[in-house]
């Protein structure tokens, strides 16, 4: 006999939304880990004493946790979405049919807490990392990738200087005074508009998210970037730091901000930040210094440009008496000390000649400048640089670059591609690290539920012949498939 499903609704039900969520449910057991009752004390300043009460800090962080953890870019889909879930409303602590906050609520709120509530949310779940043992500590990988902004580089506008006010009613008059352009001068001024330069990050800038910077790299389209620094722990690939920075700014002028925090965060390890593996983009005297100061050893391989020797030139250098001297015989000694032209922080020593000793030279037109001498120069932490080429060029150095390649890049992937990080859906420097701190938690914690101990199996004790025995059958049963394929060879 054929059945048909008949279906009315009760009037009333006894429903109790824990009976509901299994055991072994994700958001089930995250609520038995985490704890964010310390949000109540944190968050206390930012509230006044009179007038409607806002949404519960626990349960603002638990939404946002769940758009990371879900991969949702987009706080009114975090709101439906989390309505219809029944593990996600135990998270929160919610009933069915219970109404969940307005999404706008979120972005509020989320400019309302300042960044020190989220990097404290970021500490307390690696804590719990450390906590549970997962974390060595000792070898941090760094690296960094450009998280595209919530701004577009066709909305930029030109900066605007503002000028002495003689000198603004002086081009009024001189305007004036001038003619109207001709027809053919007018269409030379349109083409003029369309071949004016791209715009920069010195020119133009965003009016809607001024922090957000024009940037790009290989595989990347220029537009308007933030960068994404991070540090990945080796031993175990958890996240130990994350910060917003400006997309232009370079890796090496960021490591000396990154690694105070980097060693703060670790703080309650039993084993200290002690080994940082990067890329060359992070080589600098500076960030070299900085390493040292923090009693951390590096292993950062120098810029392509840096010439650790200039005999390949044909130049030969005299420590004792700081000066070069060329296949010639001709001596360029120190000079002076000048700062880059980009980098007034970064000095470089100059080596030259005299014109009267190049005059005569019969490499002289290949060799010396437009002014008739040669002139070389080193970086003043040339010291510095040789003494990381030793560290990266040891066995050890060639084992700490396939390490940190193959350690921080992965969870880079992760973040952006499971972790709603592929886009920065808030505006300006200080809100964008605060989702990048978040989407770093959210990681931590997948990692953390994901994890199951190893239980050591228990081995009879057995006499030798009896292991030598069972030795044998476990090599005959490991190999039985190829033992059979050799037989009908003889």
């Amino acid at each position: 006999m054929q059945g048909k499903k008949t279906h009315q609704e009760s009037l009333f039900i006894q429903f109790q939304l824990s009976n509901y969520v299994p055991a072994d449910n994700f958001y089930r057991r995250l609520k038995n880990l985490l704890d964010l009752d310390f949000l109540y004390q944190t968050t206390l300043k930012y509230y006044g004493k009179e007038g409607q009460k806002s949404i519960d800090p626990v349960v603002f962080m638990k939404l946002m946790l769940v758009g990371y953890l879900e991969n949702i870019n987009s706080d009114r889909r975090i709101m439906t979405s989390s309505g219809m879930r029944m593990d996600i409303l135990y998270f929160l602590g919610y009933d069915l049919g219970e109404e969940l906050p307005w999404h706008s609520t979120l972005s509020r709120t989320r400019k309302l807490y300042g960044e020190e509530t989220f990097l404290n949310l970021f500490k307390q779940v690696l804590k719990l990392c450390i906590e549970k043992g997962l974390i060595c500590g000792k070898r941090q990988a760094v690296d960094s990738a450009l998280i595209p902004a919530n701004a577009s580089k066709h909305s930029m506008v030109e900066r605007i200087v503002m000028e002495d006010a003689s000198v603004f009613s002086q081009e009024l008059n001189e305007n004036i005074e001038e003619e109207p352009p001709t027809p053919e001068e007018d269409n030379k001024g349109g083409q003029n508009k369309k071949d004016k330069a791209a715009p920069t990050n010195q020119t133009h800038y965003s009016p809607s998210d001024p922090d957000a910077r024009l940037t790009t790299k290989p595989g990347k389209p220029m537009r308007l970037y933030y960068r994404a620094q991070m540090s990945v722990d080796t031993a175990s690939h958890f996240i130990t730091y994350i910060q917003a920075f400006k997309g232009n700014e370079a890796d090496n002028t960021s490591l000396p901000v990154m690694l105070p925090q980097i060693t703060d965060n670790m703080a309650g390890h039993i084993n200290p930040v002690k080994e940082i593996l990067a890329d060359t983009g992070y080589s600098s005297g500076k960030a070299i210094r900085s390493l040292i100061a923090n009693d951390i050893e590096g292993y950062i391989p120098n810029p392509g440009n840096y010439k650790s020797s200039r005999e390949d030139e044909g130049f030969t250098y005299d420590t004792e008496n700081d000066r070069y001297t060329c296949l010639m015989g001709v001596q360029l000694p120190f000079r002076r000390i000048e700062s880059a032209y980009d980098e007034p922080t970064v000095l470089k020593k100059i080596y030259e000649s005299n014109i009267s000793d190049c005059k005569n030279c019969p490499f002289k037109e290949i060799c010396a400048n437009k002014k008739g001498f040669k002139k070389l120069v080193d970086s003043m932490d040339k010291p510095l640089y040789e003494y990381m080429k030793q560290r990266v060029e040891s066995p050890k150095g060639k084992q700490m670059k396939a390490l940190r390649s193959s350690t921080v890049e992965p969870v880079f992937g992760s973040l952006i591609n499971y972790t709603s990080l592929k886009r920065i859906n808030t505006k300006g420097l200080k809100q964008a690290n605060k989702c990048m701190l978040v989407a770093a938690v959210a990681y931590n914690l997948k990692k953390l539920l994901a994890y199951k101990p190893k239980t050591l199996k228990a081995v009879a004790i057995l006499p030798i012949n009896d292991l030598k025995g069972l030795l044998i059958r476990l090599f005959l049963r490991s190999n039985q498939q190829y033992l059979i394929n050799l037989i009908p060879s003889f």
